[in-house]
C-alpha cells in the first residue's frame, strides 16, 4: 500500500466550519471595499521571475531566499509563485494602461507562496488582502488607506491594533541617512551579526528592523531617517498624521518601520499587535512611487498595503470572538426514492426565493429511516423540517415541522406554491 497523500507542509485545507470565518472575513472585506469606490482586481499566481527581482529587490530575503521559482519546462521560462501581489498589480496596470484616464482604487484577495519554516500566523501558502491606490500623489490617499485598514478591523471586531508610522522621505535624504547609516554600523561593527553584516553595503536600512534582541541597543542608537527629512517630506507627513487623527485614529511614530527598497517614497506604515507572539504584524504598506517606473511604466505615484488573513483570523480567535456559520432554513426529509422528481422543483423553487435548503441523500434505495432522517436534520441546525411522506405528496402537499423553536408544530403546505410560503421558512425573519 502506498504512502498516504497529504498536504504539502506549510499550505493548508480550509473547510467547514473553518471555511465559514473566512467567507466572514471577505464579505466584510467587499462591503467595505465597495463602499470605499475599490475595485478588484485579480492577477496571475504565476508571473516571470524577474517581475519580483524588480519589484521586490534582489537584496531582499524573500527574493534570496524564499521564492518558489522554477525553469518551464516545455520552453525554458523563469517563472515564479507569486510571494506578493503589489509588482503583480503595477505590472496589470502597465500592460493594460489602466491609469489612462486617471487614479484607480483596487483590491484583491488570493494566496501567496514564500518557503518559509511553518509557524504560528506564517505559512509557505497564506493569503493576502491587499489594496492598492495607484496614479495619487497627495497625502491623503496615503491617510485613506490607513484609515480603510483601521475601519476593516474595527468591522471585524478587532479594535486597539496599534498603527505605527514612518517617513522615508525621497532619494536625496534617504541617500545621505543610508552614509550616515553606513558610516554608524562601520564604527559598531564588531557587534553586527551575519546578517547585518552582509546587509551593510546592499541594503543598510534592513538592519533597523533587526528581530535580534542582541542587536536591539545598537539598532536604538541608529541616525534615523526623520532627521534627515526636508521641508516638503515632513510636510506630506505632518499631513497624513493630522488626516488620521482627524479620523480618530490613533497612531504613533516608529523611525524603525523602513522599507529597504529605493522606489519606496514618504509614508511607510503598520498594524500591530502584541497578542500573536512574534507574527504580530497584521499590515503593512507604503507609497511606491518610483515601482511603476522601475518596471517600464511611466512615473506613476502609488501607494497600498497588503494584510495577512491567517494572522487577522487568529486575532479574532485569540480574542475570544467567535464567527457563526451560516443557518440553514430547512432540511428535506424524503421517504421514499421515488419522490425525488416531485421534491426537486419544489427546493429549486425554495432557493430561488432565497431560502436555503439540505436535502436528505442516500445511496441508491438506501434513503435511510425517516427516524435516521429526523436524526439529520436536527444534526443540521435547520429550523424547519420539509417532509415529503408519501401521503403528503399524493395531495400535493409537504408537512413543515419547526425543530428549533420547542413546540415540535407542524403545518401543511402546497407543493406547486412553494414560492409564496418559501418567506416562513426563513431563518433570520
Amino acid at each position: 500500500m502506498g504512502r498516504k497523500l497529504a498536504a504539502v507542509k506549510g499550505m493548508n485545507d480550509i473547510y467547514p466550519p473553518e471555511s465559514a470565518q473566512w467567507e466572514w472575513f471577505e464579505q466584510h472585506v467587499r462591503a467595505l471595499m465597495g463602499a470605499c469606490a475599490y475595485g478588484s482586481i485579480r492577477t496571475p499566481i504565476v508571473e516571470y521571475t524577474q517581475l519580483f527581482v524588480k519589484g521586490t529587490g534582489e537584496t531582499t530575503d524573500i527574493v534570496e531566499k524564499e521564492m518558489y521559482s522554477f525553469e518551464d519546462r516545455l520552453n525554458g521560462e523563469q517563472l515564479t509563485l507569486r510571494p506578493e501581489n503589489t509588482p503583480g498589480v503595477v505590472r496589470a496596470a502597465i500592460e493594460h494602461n489602466l491609469t489612462y484616464d486617471g487614479g484607480k482604487r483596487l483590491y484583491y484577495i488570493g494566496p501567496m507562496f514564500r518557503h518559509e519554516r511553518p509557524q504560528r500566523g506564517r505559512y509557505r501558502q497564506f493569503y493576502q488582502l491587499g489594496a492598492e491606490a495607484l496614479g495619487f500623489a497627495g497625502a491623503e490617499v496615503d491617510a485613506e488607506l490607513i484609515v480603510l485598514a483601521s475601519e476593516l478591523l474595527d468591522r471585524l471586531g478587532l479594535p486597539g491594533v496599534r498603527v505605527e508610522l514612518n517617513s522615508l522621505g525621497v532619494s536625496s535624504e534617504r541617500q545621505q541617512h543610508r552614509v550616515a547609516l553606513i558610516a554608524y554600523f562601520e564604527r559598531h561593527a564588531a557587534l553586527l551579526d551575519a546578517d547585518a553584516q552582509r546587509r551593510l553595503r546592499t541594503n543598510p536600512l534592513r538592519i533597523l528592523d533587526t528581530k535580534n534582541p542582541a542587536m536591539q541597543e545598537l539598532v536604538g542608537g541608529a541616525p534615523q531617517l526623520l532627521d534627515f527629512l526636508g521641508e516638503a517630506s515632513l510636510k506630506h507627513f505632518d499631513a497624513v498624521k493630522s488626516l488620521l487623527s482627524a479620523c480618530s485614529v490613533p497612531w504613533s511614530v516608529n523611525p524603525r518601520a523602513v522599507r529597504g527598497l529605493d522606489y519606496y517614497s514618504h509614508t511607510v506604515f503598520e498594524f500591530v499587535t502584541d497578542e500573536l507572539g512574534a507574527q504580530g504584524t497584521l499590515c503593512g504598506g507604503g507609497r511606491y512611487d518610483g515601482l511603476f517606473e522601475l518596471l517600464g511604466g511611466k512615473p506613476t505615484p502609488a501607494v497600498g498595503w497588503g494584510m495577512g488573513i491567517e494572522r487577522v483570523l487568529e486575532l479574532v480567535r485569540v480574542r475570544g470572538q467567535s464567527v457563526a456559520p451560516a443557518t440553514l432554513d430547512a432540511f428535506a426529509i424524503v421517504p421514499e426514492p421515488g419522490a425525488y422528481a416531485l421534491v426537486f422543483p419544489v427546493l429549486q423553487a425554495l432557493r430561488a426565493a432565497g431560502i436555503s435548503v439540505q436535502m436528505h441523500a442516500g445511496t441508491g434505495d438506501a434513503v435511510g429511516s425517516m427516524k435516521s432522517q429526523f436524526r439529520r436534520a436536527d444534526a443540521s441546525g435547520a429550523r424547519y423540517a420539509l417532509v415529503f411522506g408519501a401521503a403528503e405528496l399524493a395531495q400535493g402537499m409537504v408537512t413543515v415541522k419547526a425543530l428549533r423553536d420547542g413546540s415540535g408544530t407542524q403545518t401543511t403546505r402546497e407543493l406547486a406554491r412553494a414560492g409564496e410560503w418559501a418567506c416562513t421558512l426563513q431563518s433570520h425573519t
